[in-house]
């Protein structure tokens, strides 16, 4: 693996950087520093949108499709150079689930008809998309989920509840994973479908759900009768589990899993570094000096690993196993950054945003609160080390 970046990539990245630098004394994007997990409030949809679509002009947004399918051909690497300079500056671009997994999948299973109509539009940014897999019975064990999509003449008629859905309510399409098989005696993982559900459907309710941090980022999706056109199916019927297990690969090792709380361990370095205690900043304690540098050091070793997966990726190979690796250690990494930064701060860090009191804005508490969700999100922390078992030391089931 090539360590260094090319001169091409260092100008992608100052380019990237004036144009989100740009927009923020536009006023069009502030940098947010809670979490990852924040709620994008709906006065700053606007913005959000305005950035993302200028990114996309630029060719930010599928940059690694094919050109045939409206990409640029580059390489992943030179992709997540994109998404780093993003979360740098705490932005995720409203087409960024199109971009990562929806665009992949479609190429790959998509019908002629469904790559034409949504490609064109995933490319330009003009396409959102939530994800609903997540169930109240069925989290990690996707194959349990009791969402169903029964086949009739000429549509699917789908009945059932999505829960942690990303992005659901400002999204314009769920992706969505149903089972379309009803006989029971049939194992999940042979009965589920991927569907491109239209969000406008009659008999869709979307309730958001509050998490910890008070952040209403996720949402509830109910579905009652709702007619769902044949048109939506993507792949093979019954054949959805199957095609997920690639597309989980993409979602689990980007630049975000370890760049949660970037923010907050900048913020950290600096309070440390600012605050005294007994009369003496706290960076002069050789432990505390300790624990911000193991925080930084991890951050490096979480952030070569994803890069590594980039790397496979460029190579033309699939990242089962670093991808599985990067993630569980990224984002074991962002938890102990939350409880490091409590031990480090005391009381003062359990205080919200809204209190005056509340040290580095009170990053510190959302993300301890939001910390429970890092290791679950795109696969849980087991999901992941039995992948790493069994594919990548080739241990037995049992």
């Amino acid at each position: 693996m090539e360590f260094e970046f090319t001169k091409e990539q260092d100008e992608l990245r100052e380019e990237v950087r004036e144009v989100i630098e740009k927009h923020i004394k536009l006023g069009n994007h502030k940098v947010m520093s809670d979490s990852f997990f924040i709620e994008r409030k709906e006065e700053d949809m606007a913005g959000a949108e305005a950035l993302s679509k200028e990114m996309a002009e630029h060719g930010w947004c599928g940059m690694t499709w094919p050109k045939e399918n409206g990409g640029r051909e580059m390489s992943y690497l030179d992709r997540l150079v994109v998404q780093e300079e993003c979360q740098l500056y705490s932005f995720m671009p409203t087409w960024f689930a199109g971009d990562r997994q929806m665009g992949p999948s479609i190429m790959k299973f998509g019908t002629k008809e469904q790559k034409e109509y949504f490609l064109p539009k995933l490319v330009k940014g003009e396409l959102t998309f939530g994800i609903g897999m997540s169930e109240p019975e069925a989290g990690s064990d996707l194959a349990a989920l009791k969402t169903t999509a029964i086949e009739k003449e000429d549509h699917f008629l789908l009945n059932g509840q999505k829960v942690w859905t990303s992005g659901a309510a400002t999204a314009d399409y769920l992706y969505l994973v149903a089972r379309t098989d009803p006989d029971p005696s049939v194992p999940g993982a042979r009965a589920c479908s991927e569907f491109l559900l239209d969000l406008k459907l009659p008999g869709i309710d979307i309730r958001r759900v509050e998490s910890m941090n008070g952040s209403k980022e996720w949402c509830e999706v109910f579905f009652t009768d709702v007619k769902v056109p044949k048109s939506a199916l993507v792949g093979t019927k019954n054949k959805g589990f199957y095609q997920i297990m690639e597309q989980l690969d993409y979602e689990r090792a980007g630049i975000e899993r370890i760049m949660f709380n970037y923010a907050l361990l900048v913020d950290l370095t600096e309070y440390v570094k600012e605050t005294k205690r007994n009369d003496k900043p706290l960076s002069k304690d050789p432990l505390i000096r300790q624990e911000i540098a193991k925080l930084w050091t991890e951050f490096e070793v979480g952030r070569l690993l994803i890069y590594r997966v980039a790397w496979v990726l460029t190579q033309g190979k699939v990242p089962n196993v670093e991808a599985a690796m990067a993630k569980a250690y990224a984002t074991a990494f962002c938890t102990r950054l939350a409880n490091t930064a409590t031990r480090i701060m005391g009381l003062p860090s359990l205080l919200r945003a809204e209190s005056s009191w509340a040290p580095i804005k009170g990053q510190v508490c959302a993300s301890y609160l939001c910390s429970p969700g890092y290791t679950l999100a795109g696969g849980s922390e087991e999901v992941l080390k039995n992948v790493l078992a069994r594919r990548g030391l080739g241990l037995p089931r049992e």
